[in-house]
């Protein structure tokens, strides 16, 4: 069966990113439909798959990361408003059985993603 996860790793201090809020949404052409909100435990994990089972279906689909409040908490100090305060990643689910796995790599000035086994 199919599934969605990722994880958040903050490459400035080299450890997970913990206790961050990710959305997720179903695209439609303009439209975005909130699917599932979770955060990530101690180690930039979601506890479970984010999307799965009778949901999970092909389609476009998009992760916002709020990455702001995470390095605020860390006091890290950040111009108002923050050069990256949400990191969204807008990405296909082209076959409803394969695993996906988005992985989120940050620092306070910049991120990378790819898609993960």
């Amino acid at each position: 069966m199919g599934r969605l996860t990722t994880h958040v790793l903050d490459t400035a201090k080299g450890l997970p990113g913990s206790d961050i809020k990710v959305e997720l949404y179903k695209v439609d052409g303009e439209q975005t439909t909130l699917i599932n909100t979770v955060y990530t435990n101690h180690d930039g994990r979601t506890d479970a798959p984010i999307l799965e089972g009778a949901d999970y279906v092909s389609g476009k689909y998009q992760l916002v990361f709020h990455t702001s409040p995470y390095f605020k908490k860390q006091g890290i100090e950040l111009l108002e408003p923050a050069f990256l305060d949400d990191v969204v990643i807008r990405f296909g689910i082209a076959e409803g059985e394969e695993h996906y796995h988005v992985p989120l790599l940050i620092s306070p000035y910049s991120y990378s993603t790819y898609r993960g086994s």
